[in-house]
């Protein structure tokens, strides 16, 4: 900008920018310094900048930074005064404030006003710090006079009461967690877990109260940070159902498990004895039973490019890795122990998501029992519907990882969704553009030239008729039923074990997600997988099978 329309601009804003200081100052002379360093700033800016669309809007963003400065400085002006001289103090700013330098009085008192209420901070500000009048804060909060006053009276008590408290921080200040997993069961909405768990800071306001109800002040005090800065934090978390409030305290509102040795150990071996049991015994089901043959069973997925010739049949190792999950989840709902259901125990959360949340965290130095079967980038089961087609799937360290936890994923999900059953259940050609980006994900190859002889075909594993899925399910169901007994009396102590580390009021949320314990929970799903591939009953997956490893889609 030019000289001359800088020069404008400031004159412009001289009277209003003296004003606005002359309100917020100390004194005459603050004000004067201030609107000074004010002016001169907005003029070297304007100097620097070569478009600006609204001036008055730069210059007054100018002037509101200049003010923060202006307070931070004021709040250092109080080094080495009690709080009984407080008011004095900053209501004269002639007198001596000379004297031993102690950095620590002034943290420690700016720190003791952000122990006070959200309400009691803004009116200590604004008399304090910024020299407005009672009756100027009371009418601006919306709120009697006398409730000004009485506020102040009781703000003067709390901040000598904490500078004469020593607090204590707990271990959480020195070596925060940080959650080794954590996720959601059940629908999505339009946050992700990511956002609620958002940081280091927000993990550990959620382990702080992991058992024990605790204030903002009490976490604060656990981590060693600002109440400030965890009271917004827990407004979040409290609002997205992440913590419960009682009074005036907060409790988690969802299990972080943090399992010791033992309890590993435990829980290792359970899940190795049920699903060596189990799934060895539904292998041999399905593949003497014959429906690995069915023709409703489709899948033209091959390793090598696609010829124009009709595809063979894949595989069925490659059949298996996505059947074996998905009998194994879909089964045995009526033969668990328990009938509590999903909705009593889940969570309905203002962005439409309805699910449970969990967490883990891992102790430093634990050691894990030998052979212990990691959850190692496993994701699912996901399922999505479309109009007339269902797509199930599951993410292991053997597939390629294609589920994620977005709703940009779920339109990603309906597209592939739409786009089977154009082409594979209405006959329909897809556009070339449709080909190519389903073949960029791994559920199709094509051959030939697009406008001449072509041909594509379907990589994912296809169950083509209600009656295939009823006899799948039914085998596993029979297999299920066989071993009920033997599977509960192997997971009864570790059920147990489980729910003693829980608090009491997300026992029944526990007890929900152990009903589905070595039964068809994800942490099944991955032991049946590991004990077929121990067994020799399955292979591991081909490079080029990893694509659409797992992923399954019912059609009607």
């Amino acid at each position: 900008m030019n000289r001359r329309d800088a020069e404008r601009i400031v004159t412009e804003h001289l009277k209003p920018i003296f004003g606005f200081a002359l309100k917020r100052c100390k004194s005459v002379h603050d004000a004067e310094d201030l609107s000074g360093e004010i002016v001169l700033r907005a003029f070297r800016a304007l100097l620097a900048k070569d478009e600006i669309t609204d001036a008055s809007k730069f210059v007054w963003t100018i002037a509101h930074n200049m003010l923060s400065n202006y307070y931070r400085d004021a709040a250092a002006g109080i080094v080495g005064v009690s709080v009984d001289e407080l008011a004095e103090r900053l209501a004269d700013p002639d007198a001596d404030q000379s004297g031993e330098d102690n950095a620590e009085a002034i943290r420690r008192l700016q720190s003791e006003i952000a122990y006070l209420s959200g309400l009691q901070r803004r009116i200590v500000i604004a008399y304090y710090f910024e020299n407005r009048k009672q009756a100027e804060i009371a009418a601006a909060l919306g709120i009697p006079l006398g409730t000004v006053k009485w506020h102040l009276f009781e703000a003067k008590k709390e901040l000598k009461r904490g500078m004469d408290t020593v607090r204590k921080a707990s271990e959480l200040k020195f070596n925060p967690i940080k959650f080794s997993t954590y996720g959601t069961s059940g629908a999505i909405g339009t946050k992700t877990t990511d956002e609620f768990l958002r940081s280091t800071l927000t993990q550990n306001i959620c382990y702080s109260v992991r058992d024990t109800a605790k204030t903002v002040h009490e976490i604060a005090d656990d981590l060693g940070v600002s109440p400030v800065y965890v009271e917004t934090e827990v407004k979040f978390l409290e609002k997205y159902g992440l913590l419960q409030q009682q009074k005036e305290k907060y409790i988690a509102n969802f299990i972080i498990s943090e399992p010791t040795a033992a309890l590993l150990a435990l829980q290792n071996e359970a899940y190795r004895r049920g699903a060596a049991l189990f799934a060895n015994d539904l292998y041999d089901a399905l593949t003497a039973s014959g429906i690995l043959d069915d023709p409703d069973i489709l899948c033209g997925q091959t390793d090598a490019p696609l010829t124009l010739t009709s595809p063979k049949r894949t595989d069925r190792n490659f059949l298996l890795w996505a059947l074996i999950p998905y009998v194994t989840a879909c089964t045995g709902k009526g033969l668990q122990s328990g009938k509590i259901s999903f909705e009593e125990v889940a969570t309905v959360r203002p962005d439409g998501a309805h699910n449970i949340l969990y967490a883990s965290v891992t102790p430093d130095g634990i050691t894990f029992p030998d052979g212990y079967v990691s959850m190692k980038d496993w994701r699912g089961p996901y399922l999505a519907h479309g109009r007339s087609s269902c797509l199930w799937q599951i993410d292991s360290e053997w597939s390629e990882q294609r589920i994620g936890v977005t709703r940009a994923d779920d339109e990603i999900t309906h597209r592939i969704l739409s786009l089977y059953e154009k082409e594979a259940e209405e006959g329909d050609v897809l556009s070339e553009g449709e080909y190519a980006w389903l073949a960029e994900r791994g559920l199709i190859k094509t051959a030939g030239e697009y406008d001449g002889f072509f041909k594509a075909s379907w990589q994912a594993v296809i169950l083509a008729s209600k009656d295939v899925r009823e006899r799948l399910l039914a085998i596993g169901e029979e297999v299920k039923q066989k071993h009920r007994s033997a599977l509960e009396a192997i997971k009864a102590p570790y059920a147990e074990a489980v729910l003693a580390t829980v608090p009491t009021h997300l026992k029944r949320v526990k007890e929900y997600e152990l009903q589905q314990a070595l039964w068809s929970d994800a942490r099944f799903l991955l032991h049946c997988l590991v004990a077929l591939l121990e067994s020799g009953r399955m292979q591991p997956p081909t490079e080029g099978q990893r694509k659409a490893l797992g992923t399954l889609i019912l059609s009607d």
